[in-house]
């Protein structure tokens, strides 16, 4: 398909059906950061009412930085992935310490962030900064599949980054952007296409019953009820024969830490600065 004309299709549904979305056409790096690392991996609907209530607490990248954990997870609750809470307050404080306090501008600078991967790094770059990088989500990836793939299979993420980066709207990234993920939105809701065609696709596993539900309820019940032994945090799970290993991971990613005496609670991880 011509690049003009596969911009035009998109671009039209985006003239008619753009969404609203709080984090859209922020100026604030530091919000579209925080949006950015909220949607990975989660829904959108969700991520609305959770951005407004995290910038009630946190409203700049200095009151995260100065945050300790226990007041991030407390936020956090509801997201899932607890971790990214736990990167976003790290990234805040590499923020304030090595850069003034300003988000860096680059794709090259945002990735030495904890929890920045490359695509989520482009998106701050192109959202925040409105420049031409080219980056790939699930929204995005849909769209390309849809216009360019739709009668072949095991499509890489490299077929379509070459394609992500002849057709972008090099003077203006972000509308473009936001215009591919609302179609490729569309075409998932609307259309029910499925990323089934590429290469990288992925059917996510359950959560009721899974390990990060289990993660989340230990977590969820040492913010609600502070400091507990191992007995009661199993017993509180009815025995849930995973706790142990769980509780070891939780205190790996210094998520939660343990005491002399056997007692759990949410890591006293403190700010450097």
């Amino acid at each position: 398909m011509d690049t003009k004309v596969f911009q035009q299709k998109v671009y039209h549904y985006f003239s008619e059906h753009k969404r609203t979305l709080p984090w859209r056409y922020e100026v604030d790096p530091y919000k579209v950061l925080v949006s950015e690392v909220m949607l990975q991996q989660t829904q959108v609907t969700r991520v609305t009412a959770k951005y407004k209530e995290w910038l009630e607490v946190f409203p700049t990248v200095e009151s995260l930085a100065h945050a300790s954990l226990r007041d991030v997870l407390i936020v956090w609750q509801g997201l899932g992935y607890n971790r990214r809470g736990k990167y976003l307050r790290e990234a805040a404080e590499m923020i304030v310490l090595e850069h003034a306090g300003r988000v860096p501008d680059t794709v090259e600078q945002l990735i030495k962030l904890p929890g920045i991967g490359h695509a989520t790094a482009a998106a701050i770059v192109a959202y925040a900064f409105n420049k031409p990088v080219v980056f790939i989500e699930t929204n995005i990836r849909t769209v390309y599949l849809y216009f360019f793939f739709r009668t072949e299979r095991y499509i890489s993420d490299k077929q379509i980054t070459e394609l992500v980066e002849k057709t972008l709207d090099c003077d203006n990234p972000r509308d473009w952007y936001y215009a591919l993920t609302d179609y490729g939105n569309m075409l998932k809701n609307k259309e029910k296409f499925k990323n089934t065609r590429s290469k990288h696709y992925t059917k996510q596993s359950k959560f009721e019953g899974s390990r990060r539900q289990v993660r989340g309820l230990i977590l969820k019940f040492l913010l609600e009820n502070g400091p507990r032994s191992l007995r009661i945090i199993k017993s509180t799970l009815l025995g849930d024969e995973r706790v142990e290993l769980v509780l070891a991971e939780l205190i790996d990613e210094q998520l939660v830490q343990k005491d002399k005496q056997d007692i759990y609670k949410i890591s006293d991880s403190t700010s450097q600065l």
